[in-house]
């Protein structure tokens, strides 16, 4: 009977730690979900975060592309005008034509980069078409009326890139052609885009005094911010830019963007 109550005993003994144990175990893994649910939502609190902050980034620097190209083509050219007015009034109203037309576009990009921030209240207006190389032609045209004479070799099979890839590449040629432009007479600039089948290389050399004679060599004017941004922009797709002053003068901007993000 003694050795009965003893087993009894014993029993309620190692219940009673076998219950004590199993609660320290559930308290300690609902501790375990409680801080790995704190900690996932700190990784989505920095993730989104990050995310505003390369957006914020992005828009940065689309708007800076806008305006420093728009806004230099508009001041030269509105300079031209003001020189010829008295001389030439119908060169000086195609230059302000020009003003007018680069107004407009910068109008329309700028209203297409809000649209992207601010939902549309109705689709009545339709948003300009977004950069690209296949819309070259008219930013060389347009360039080349600001007064920047313009050769474009094309090498490859010119075809449809990816939207991120296409709209940089364009960025490159515009950011380099207007820093071109803001060295006024003597100066031009030769693009290259050559289509491979893994990358689209890009490539713009402008003229300038040569280093070797002492001259100044064309470089991009204003804080580097447009440069900076389009090295940010083309390292998110795996590729690398260069950009550098050029032996017999002037100035070289080159890049490859793989088609393929790594």
């Amino acid at each position: 009977m003694i050795i009965l109550w003893l087993l009894v005993a014993a029993l309620a003994v190692l219940a009673a730690l076998l219950a004590s144990a199993l609660l320290r175990a559930s308290r300690a893994h609902t501790r375990a979900l409680e801080e790995r649910g704190w900690l996932l939502e700190r990784e989505r609190e920095t993730a989104a975060r990050t995310a505003v902050d390369a957006e914020r980034a992005r828009i940065a620097h689309d708007l800076h592309d806008i305006v420093s190209h728009n806004v230099s083509v508009m001041v030269i050219q509105a300079g031209a005008a003001r020189q010829v007015l008295a001389t030439e009034p119908e060169q000086a109203e195609a230059a302000l034509l020009a003003v007018e037309a680069a107004g407009r576009d910068t109008m329309a990009e700028l209203r297409h980069l809000l649209g992207l921030l601010v939902p549309q209240a109705s689709d009545d207006e339709p948003l300009s078409p977004q950069p690209s190389l296949s819309r070259l032609s008219a930013l060389i045209d347009r360039i080349a009326f600001a007064g920047l004479p313009v050769e474009v070799r094309i090498s490859g099979d010119p075809r449809p890139l990816p939207t991120g890839v296409d709209v940089t590449a364009y960025r490159i040629i515009q950011e380099a052609l207007t820093n071109a432009l803001k060295h006024g007479d003597g100066v031009k600039a030769e693009v290259t885009v050559r289509y491979a089948a893994h990358a689209v290389r890009v490539e713009v050399l402008n003229t300038g005094p040569s280093v070797l004679t002492g001259g100044r060599s064309p470089a991009p004017e204003g804080d580097g911010r447009g440069l900076l941004g389009l090295k940010q922009r083309v390292a998110v797709y795996g590729g690398d830019l260069d950009a550098r002053r050029r032996l017999g003068g002037g100035f070289r901007v080159r890049a490859k963007l793989p088609l393929e993000r790594p």
